[in-house]
C-alpha cells in the first residue's frame, strides 16, 4: 500500500505517531530516498493547497530559484518526474490535511515510494489504507501522566502514590491524549501539591473543555460542521448516554432513521462520534468530552436549550413506547393481545439489553419537574427486565428516582409501585429489613386510594421479605391475605403466585404437607393460564418441598420438570440454582456421579447468567467429588 491515512479528534495524537513512525522507519534504513513533511494546515481560516505544497516539496528536493517552473503544472510535472528518478524509497509525510483534494496531485506515481498523511477526517476518497486513532485505555493513560511528571523531576512520584486519583484525573481527560499531556503540564507547574487537588479543581469546572484545553479544538470542528450535523452533534451531547443506537438518534433528532445514519456516518468521518457496530444495529458513542462541549454550546443559547429540551421530549416518548411494548411482551401469555414491534421475548430482551443504559439514565430525568410523569411510567416498565436480568442495582436507582419524583409531583399510586419495586430490588441485594420498611409504605399508599389489586401484589411482596428475616407466621398471613384478594378479584395469574409463595413460607414453618398442596394448586393455576415460567417456578419449589418431605426420587422429578421451563425462557440463573438442587438430591441418594455432573453444569449455566460467585461455587463442589 504506497499510502497510509492517519484519523482521528483533534489532538488525539496523529503527528506525533506519523513523525515516531516516520523516524524509525529512518532509522532502520526503509527510506533511503530521504523524507519530505509538508504541514497542510487543513483546519486553520487559511489552508495550505496543493499547488502551494507542491513548491514546498520541490523546495526540499532542491529545486528552487530559477530551477523552479513558473506553471503549476511545470511544477507537478517536475516533481513527478524527479520521485519516479528517484530510485531510493522516500517517505512524504503529508499532515494536517482536511481532505483529500489537497493530497491526492502530490501522490507519487510510482509504487516505491510511501505517503503518510494525518487528518481529522477519514480520507475515504483516497486509496488508502485507513489507520483510525482513539483515546488511549486507562492503562496507557495513566502511564502517559506518570511519565510525564517523572520526565522533568524523576523525584516525582506522585502518580504513584495517588494511583486512584491519576486514573480519574484520566478520566477526566476522557483519556484525550493531549488533554493528559496539558494536565500532567499543570501538575508539574504545581509540583508541591498533590494530583486529587488538580482532580478536585476540574471535576467543579464549570466547562471541563476549556479546563484540559481542548475547547479551542472542538470549536474549530464544530465551527466547519454544516448546520444538520452541527445540530444532530448537539442533541447526541444531550442523550441519557454517551453511546446511542440509531433509533434513538433519530428520536433525538426528530428525523427518519435513514437521514439520521447518514448524518452520523459524516460526524463519524470527522471523529465526532465513533460508530460501535454490534448485533443488528450500529450504536454511536459520543467522548465525554465532546459531549461536555456540546452541553456547553447548548446551555450558553436559549434557543439552542429549547431544541435540546424538545429532543429529550422526544427520546423519552421513544423510550416509554418500546419499553412498555417490551415489557407488555416479557409478560405476554396466550390469551393476551400481540404487543407491538416485539414477537418474540428474545427480541424484546435483546431490544432492552441494548437500551438498558439509556432507559436507566432516562428515567433519572424524573428529577426535572417537565419530565417527571413519563419517566416515572417508563421506570414502571423496566423492572420485569431489570428482575429477569438480575440488574438489581440498576433496579434500586430507577425505583428510587420514581419514587421521589411521584412523591413529589404527589402521585401516591406511582409513588407505591415504586416503593414496592424498591422493596423487591432490596430483597434481592440482601437488604430484607430496608424492603419490608419499602412494601410496608407502598402497603399504606395503596390502602389509602383503594387499589387492592395492587395491595394484593404488595401482600405477596411483603410477604417474601418477611420469609427472608426468618419471620415465617408473618409471611403466612401477608401471602394468605394476597391469596383472598387475587381470589376476589379472579386474578388467577397472581393468584399463581401468592399460592407458590404461600408454599415456601408454610415449609420455612415447618408445615410441609400443606407447602406441598400450596405448590401443587399454583402449579394447577400456572398450567390454566398458560404460564411455562410460572410452572418451573411452581415446580422448583415443590421440588424443595418435598424434599423436606423425604421423598428424593419425586423432588428429582420435580426438579427436572423446573429445568425444562427455565432452559425454555434461558433463565440461566434459576437453570444453575435448580441443578445444583438436583446436584444435592443425587447426593443424597448416593449417586455422586450423577451429582458431580450435575454441579459442573450448575457452574455452566451460572456462567451464562453472569453469577461468576454462584458458578465458582458450584464448580468447587463438582470438584470434591472427584
Amino acid at each position: 500500500m504506497v499510502i497510509c491515512a492517519v484519523s482521528g479528534l483533534g489532538g488525539i495524537g496523529k503527528t506525533s505517531l506519523a513523525l515516531c513512525a516516520g523516524h524509525r522507519a529512518v532509522r532502520d534504513g526503509w527510506f533511503p530516498g530521504g523524507t519530505l513533511f509538508v504541514d497542510f494546515r487543513g483546519y486553520d481560516e487559511d489552508p495550505v493547497t496543493a499547488d502551494q505544497a507542491v513548491v514546498a516539496l520541490l523546495d526540499g528536493m532542491g529545486v528552487r530559484g530559477a530551477d523552479l517552473p513558473q506553471t503549476a503544472a511545470g511544477q507537478y510535472g517536475l516533481f513527478r518526474r524527479l520521485l519516479a528518478e528517484e530510485r531510493g524509497s522516500m517517505l512524504l509525510v503529508l499532515d494536517n490535511a482536511s481532505d483529500a483534494g489537497q493530497v491526492m496531485p502530490l501522490v507519487p506515481g510510482t509504487d516505491h515510494h510511501r505517503v503518510l498523511v494525518t487528518s481529522r477526517d477519514r480520507l475515504t476518497e483516497l486509496d488508502a489504507q485507513l489507520i483510525d486513532l482513539d483515546v488511549l485505555n486507562t492503562e496507557d493513560a495513566t502511564d502517559l501522566i506518570n511519565r510525564s511528571l517523572r520526565l522533568s523531576d524523576r523525584a516525582d512520584d506522585r502518580a504513584t502514590r495517588e494511583p486512584e486519583a491519576v486514573s480519574e484525573l484520566a478520566t477526566l481527560c476522557g483519556h484525550h491524549p493531549l488533554a493528559l499531556r496539558i494536565t500532567a503540564g499543570m501538575l508539574r507547574k504545581r509540583r508541591h501539591r498533590s494530583v486529587a487537588s488538580l482532580v478536585n479543581e476540574l471535576r467543579g469546572a464549570e466547562d471541563v473543555t476549556a479546563a484540559v484545553g481542548l475547547r479551542p479544538l472542538f470549536e474549530a470542528a464544530y465551527g466547519q460542521l454544516p448546520p444538520e450535523q452541527a445540530r444532530l452533534l448537539r442533541l447526541l451531547a444531550l442523550a441519557p448516554t454517551a453511546e446511542v443506537g440509531s433509533e434513538t438518534a433519530a428520536a433525538l433528532a426528530g428525523l427518519g432513521v435513514g437521514r439520521t445514519f447518514a448524518l452520523l456516518e459524516e460526524l463519524a468521518a470527522s471523529h465526532l462520534v465513533t460508530p460501535v457496530p454490534g448485533g443488528a444495529d450500529v450504536r454511536w458513542r459520543v467522548h465525554d468530552l465532546v459531549r461536555a462541549f456540546g452541553v456547553s454550546v447548548v446551555e450558553g443559547d436559549a434557543g439552542l436549550w429549547e431544541e435540546g429540551e424538545a429532543a429529550r421530549e422526544r427520546v423519552l416518548e421513544f423510550y416509554l413506547r418500546w419499553a412498555e411494548a417490551a415489557d407488555d411482551r416479557l409478560r405476554w401469555l396466550p390469551g393476551m393481545a400481540e404487543p407491538e414491534r416485539f414477537a418474540d421475548r428474545a427480541g424484546a430482551l435483546a431490544w432492552l439489553d441494548s437500551e438498558r443504559a439509556g432507559l436507566v439514565a432516562a428515567v433519572q430525568w424524573a428529577r426535572e419537574e417537565r419530565y417527571a410523569a413519563t419517566a416515572v411510567w417508563l421506570s414502571q416498565c423496566l423492572g420485569e427486565h431489570l428482575t429477569w436480568r438480575r440488574s438489581f442495582d440498576d433496579w434500586i436507582t430507577v425505583c428510587g428516582v420514581a419514587q421521589e419524583a411521584a412523591h413529589r409531583a404527589g402521585t401516591q399510586v406511582g409513588e407505591a409501585i415504586a416503593w414496592d419495586g424498591l422493596g423487591n430490588a432490596l430483597r434481592e441485594t440482601g437488604r430484607a429489613e430496608q424492603a419490608i420498611d419499602a412494601h410496608t409504605r407502598a402497603l399504606d399508599l395503596f390502602q389509602a386510594t383503594g387499589n387492592h389489586s395492587r395491595e394484593a401484589v404488595t401482600w405477596n411482596n411483603l410477604g417474601n421479605a418477611l420469609r427472608q428475616t426468618g419471620r415465617a407466621a408473618e409471611a403466612i398471613d401477608a401471602h394468605t391475605r394476597a391469596l383472598d384478594l387475587h381470589q376476589r378479584a379472579g386474578d388467577r395469574l397472581r393468584e399463581a403466585i401468592a399460592c407458590n409463595n404461600l408454599g415456601l413460607a408454610l415449609r420455612e414453618a415447618g408445615r410441609v404437607e400443606e407447602a406441598i398442596d400450596a405448590h401443587t394448586h399454583a402449579l394447577d393455576l400456572f398450567q390454566a393460564v398458560g404460564d411455562r415460567h410460572g410452572e418451573a417456578i411452581a415446580w422448583n419449589s415443590l421440588g424443595a418441598a418435598l424434599w423436606e418431605a423425604g421423598r428424593v426420587e419425586d423432588q428429582i422429578e420435580a426438579y427436572k420438570k423446573a429445568l425444562e421451563g427455565y432452559r425454555e425462557f434461558g433463565n440461566w440463573y434459576e437453570t444453575g440454582r435448580t441443578l445444583s438442587n438436583l446436584a444435592i438430591a443425587h447426593q443424597q441418594a448416593a449417586r455422586p456421579a450423577e451429582a458431580r455432573a450435575h454441579y459442573l453444569q450448575s457452574a455452566d449455566a451460572y456462567t451464562r447468567a453472569n453469577a461468576p460467585t454462584e458458578a465458582a461455587h458450584a464448580q468447587s463442589l463438582a470438584d470434591s467429588l472427584t
